[in-house]
């Protein structure tokens, strides 16, 4: 029977013919056939399998061998022994190489026929052995695939326990040799189809077999992250991913991130081939486990390997935009990388160049996909340009491209930001490392104390808090880098956009301090910020004089000159151009802080007036006599009008507790025919109080020209120029005569949101008088000022002059905490508030009934201060979260009721200074219109700050990862407890510690806290 069918396949008959007498050979394998017929019979059938030169050959062999095989069972067995496999496996058959897939297949295949029969285990157990060394082997993909289709078929041929580890490892390894030469889509096809076979072996051992998972995924890691540059493995790899239970993913990426045995290089090598995997067609969540991985890294603070892989992929990963197929995983991917790569602008500047064409794309494919894709790629570039302004040329064609998609509102992107950031990962990954210091849920950035200098963080908390000179300093143009404009100018932009959550202002602190401040020491806060002011006015003036009177000295450092002064005209050093107008000749300084004050006395016996203009950045608000007495320090001036104010202004409650007193320095008690309790003082009435007339009598009588002699005199005191800011200082510290001690004021006094200031327009007034810089300018100008013969203007009568109410709102306080301004601590509130904000809508705006501040203020008329009242909040309803808490280090949320209430909660905590915004009574005038410095938003960073921010930022990044490679150090050789990380809160609230404390201060058991 052999003979014959060889003969035929071997003849030139037909196909039909040949089909119709093998037909017959078939059927007669029911017939009863001799032993040497069976066995010739399968060795022809194996040789046509194996060696047939076509397929009908091949094809023949298969239908006859399985026809003999099922009907003559045990000479079938004898013929497919364990030695015949072996044989096959090791040296092939014939001319066939042992590695054809071929041979696997006939395998295969005759596996099927002996499933029934006993011997079929032995050759299980034969192939268990064989399997794991041709995996050893490295086998080409289609080999592996009829392999994996083998085993899938027969588990029992896959080799069981420790060796089963052996076969997955070895499984993997071979996956990382499968590299794809093919260019035609249906090899491609065909190569995708072969490794997912291979990686559905691997799911199918892993789910049978768990103990053999962690060594796979080990392998995994050991592959990707080698360094050997000879060998660069397959991104077919990406292919198991999609097998691997997402539970594990905090277990395997802990292991990895948290292994110190893992190096640098090592793991930026596996996360560029995760990456690289991205490009794998059926790639499904290698999204999820690189952005975890990046997160793990981030959570680890090892930030020098996540700046070196941004870097050298972000291009790839975008470039895989342009595929449908793999879009949605690279968007999650470039997505994560740029929102969290905050420190610099390098990376998204990278993919800037190819933005405009991906969209366009976009907007002309025909997918459903692309519009919605295209709406989260533009959301992304908008958060992206938000984040990195300044850079106009390069993002003119972006916006033109995507003006028509909607943008993103600034809170949501905001909100994005701080969320991606990689100092805001959790670090549940990294147990026993403490949280890696981010910027707090504010998004604001805090101030170290460099020892007692909590007066300066307060003060450019402050400053930093004025929105409006906030964005006027950011965007000018500044030359040189030793103006102390210009170091303010860099501070502004680190708190703006820094990555820590405080920073150390050492530079500034070393420009800023006066001469006579002694370092360590505890200083005065409103001093500080007087001659902070004076300074930048004075160093603005004269780089104005060096560039009107030669351009070479354009550029000099006017940082470290002059003598400090109060930020007065002081003409008589400036070079004007005749060009500029007065408006235009005023400094910043001038602009945003500067008022005028009218300083008149009036001889009661003659009425002739003196008047004399001088202009201010602040005013030092004297507490009245009476209020003194219950502060427990006598003293102040008297007056025969001073003006109570009304008290429950700006949102104030009139069941304000009373104030308390200090048993160490009160010894008044107020009359025992006094049954009504007394209300607090209020700004307002110290306003009232500063500007109300003042009789000159007795040793402080007037000399008067006209009457050439000493009279009794009426001093009077007007604004006449409103500022764009207002501070007030509340003189708190008093000498006490009787003690020979400087003691603190502890009244309580009731602070309005919004008041109204009397400023006097049209004055009718004789010509001004000469005027001299006063070197002592910023103390209160009520208490300084002295009769002077300066060419009096002598008036019958005064005319009458128009007052116009000007409104303000309260933007920020600091307060100072303790007994007196040698010791204590100062920490302060602050908002954002802008003079666009507006009091008054026009007549036809909406008004929202939620947002009290929108509510049209009734500006009463008069010429005293006067707070202006809002619609209370609905009750029960939370706090608005519009007010900070700058306590150096520490920046958190609070409200404007903390802010009303924490004298009387904490006694020794007053406020000390006050800052107030004017106001816009109508938007007719648009954003810019006073003294032509508003700026409507947030001006974009300069070249030269983006590049100190981001180097900066690169340097916190490095701190932090040092820091972190240390303590891992030092966990790991010793243990070691930690501290909890918010134990800092158990220090008094007004602490001055390192920890920066928490706001407010200790009752009056507290002992006296000074800055260390």
């Amino acid at each position: 029977m052999d003979k014959i069918l060889e003969a035929l396949v071997g003849s030139t008959h037909s196909v039909p013919v040949k089909r119709a007498i093998v037909k017959k050979v078939v059927e007669a394998a029911e017939k009863e056939v001799t032993v040497e017929q069976c066995q010739a019979l399968y060795s022809l059938t194996t040789r046509l399998i194996l060696l047939g030169e076509d397929a009908f050959q091949r094809q023949v062999g298969f239908q006859v061998l399985e026809a003999y095989a099922r009907y003559h069972r045990a000479e079938f067995e004898r013929f497919f022994s364990r030695e015949f496999v072996l044989g096959l496996l090791q040296q092939g058959y014939g001319t066939l190489d042992r590695k054809d897939p071929a041979i696997v297949d006939y395998i295969h295949s005759c596996l099927r026929l002996l499933i029934s029969c006993p011997s079929v285990l032995e050759i299980f157990s034969v192939l268990q052995v064989e399997v794991l060394r041709v995996v050893c082997e490295r086998p080409e993909p289609a080999l592996c695939a009829r392999l994996a289709g083998m085993l899938s078929d027969f588990v029992q041929c896959i080799p069981r326990d420790k060796a089963a580890v052996l076969f997955c490892q070895q499984l993997v390894r071979t996956i990382a040799y499968f590299h794809c030469t093919a260019s035609q889509e249906r090899e491609l096809r065909e190569y995708v189809t072969q490794v997912t076979k291979v990686s559905t072996l691997l799911q199918n051992i892993w789910k049978a077999e768990p103990t053999t998972l962690l060594p796979s995924l080990q392998e995994v890691f050991a592959i990707i992250s080698s360094t050997d540059p000879s060998f660069d493995p397959s991104i077919a790899l990406a292919s198991l991913v999609q097998h691997i239970p997402l539970q594990m993913i905090t277990l395997v990426i802990k292991s990895l991130t948290t292994d110190q045995n893992v190096k640098d290089a090592s793991m930026t090598q596996a996360l560029c081939r995760m990456i690289d995997w991205l490009s794998w067609p059926l790639a499904h969540y290698v999204d999820t486990w690189v952005i975890a991985l990046l997160k793990g890294l981030a959570a680890v603070q090892k930030f020098t390997i996540l700046i070196d892989v941004t870097l050298l992929k972000i291009e790839l990963v975008f470039s895989r935009l342009w595929y449908p197929i793999v879009r949605q995983g690279a968007l999650t991917v470039l997505s994560h990388m740029l929102l969290s790569f905050q420190h610099s602008p390098e990376a998204f500047h990278l993919v800037v160049p190819h933005t405009v064409s991906l969209i366009q794309m976009l907007k002309s494919g025909g997918l459903p996909s692309s519009k919605a894709f295209l709406h989260q790629f533009t959301e992304l570039i908008h958060c992206m340009m938000y984040q990195y302004s300044g850079f106009p040329e390069l993002y003119e064609n972006i916006l033109e491209a995507i003006k028509d998609m909607p943008k993103p509102s600034e809170e949501k992107i905001k909100l994005v930001l701080n969320q991606s950031a990689w100092t805001s990962q959790s670090n549940s990954l990294a147990s026993g490392l403490p949280r890696l210091m981010g910027k707090s849920e504010t998004g604001k950035t805090g101030l170290i104390n460099l020892g007692n200098t909590c007066y300066m963080n307060s003060i450019l908390q402050t400053l930093f808090m004025a929105t409006d000179f906030r964005r006027h300093v950011l965007s000018l143009h500044l030359s040189g880098t030793h103006t102390l404009m210009k170091k303010l100018q860099l501070l502004f932009a680190i708190l703006a956009h820094t990555q820590r959550a405080a920073y150390a202002p050492r530079s500034f602190f070393d420009a800023s301090r006066p001469p006579w401040f002694t370092a360590g020491s505890q200083q005065d806060c409103s001093e500080y910020l007087r001659y902070l002011l004076d300074r930048f006015h004075e160093e603005e003036k004269t780089i104005r004089a060096l560039m009107l009177t030669g351009p070479k000295h354009a550029n000099a450092d006017a940082g470290n000159g002059g003598t400090p002064s109060n930020c007065t005209d002081g003409r008589q050093h400036e070079v004007e151009d005749p060009s500029e107008t007065g408006e235009e000749r005023k400094t910043l300084i001038e602009k945003m802080f500067g008022g005028r004050l009218s300083t008149g006395i009036r001889c009661l016996r003659c009425h002739s007036v003196s008047e004399k203009e001088e202009p201010f950045t602040d005013l030092s608000l004297a507490f009245q006599p009476a209020a003194q007495t219950r502060g427990g320090v006598d003293g102040g001036r008297a007056s025969t009008s001073a003006h109570q104010g009304a008290v429950n202004g700006g949102g104030e409650t009139s069941d304000i507790p009373g104030r308390e007193r200090q048993a160490a320095g009160d010894s008044s008690v107020p009359p025992a025919d006094s049954q009504q309790a007394v209300p607090p003082l209020s700004v307002p009435d110290m306003v009232n109080y500063f500007l109300a007339p003042e009789i000159l009598d007795e040793e402080n009588k007037y000399y008067c020209e006209r009457c050439s002699s000493l009279q009794r005199a009426e001093k009077t005191l007007r604004v006449l120029e409103a500022p764009e800011y207002l501070v007030l200082t509340l003189l708190r510290f008093a000498y006490d005569a009787s003690c020979h001690v400087r003691r603190k004021i502890l009244d309580n006094v009731a602070i309005p949101l919004l008041v109204q200031l009397p400023v006097h327009s049209h004055a009718s007034r004789g010509p001004s008088l000469p005027q001299a810089p006063s070197p002592d300018g910023g103390e209160n100008l009520a208490k300084k000022l002295k009769p002077s013969g300066e060419d009096v203007e002598e008036r019958e009568t005064e005319e009458r002059t128009q007052v116009e109410p000007v409104p303000y709102a309260l933007c920020a306080v600091v307060m100072h905490s303790g007994m007196s301004s040698e010791s204590g601590h100062y920490y302060s509130y602050g908002r954002n508030v802008s003079s666009n904000d507006g009091l008054c809508p026009q007549k036809d705006e909406p008004q929202d009934p939620a947002n009290p501040s929108d509510s049209n203020p009734v500006l009463p008329s008069g010429s005293s201060c006067s707070p202006l009242a809002l619609q209370e909040a609905p009750q029960g309803s939370l706090p608005p979260r519009d007010w900070f808490l700058f306590n150096d280090s520490r920046v958190t949320f609070t409200s404007f009721q903390s802010v009303q209430s924490i004298t009387s909660r904490f006694p020794k905590d007053t406020a000390y200074i006050l800052i107030y915004r004017k106001q816009s009574l109508r938007h007719s005038q648009g954003p810019g219109a006073t003294n032509g410095v508003r700026l409507s938003s947030e001006p974009p960073l300069q070249k030269d700050l983006m590049e100190a921010v981001t180097k900066d930022n690169k340097l916190f990044l490095q701190e932090q990862e040092l820091s972190a490679r240390t303590r891992a150090l030092q966990a790991a050789s010793a243990s070691c407890s930690f501290r909890p990380n918010g134990s800092d809160d158990n220090e008094p609230p007004g602490s001055c510690g390192p920890s920066g404390g928490g706001g407010g201060g200790g009752g009056f058991n507290t002992v006296s806290r000074l800055v260390f």
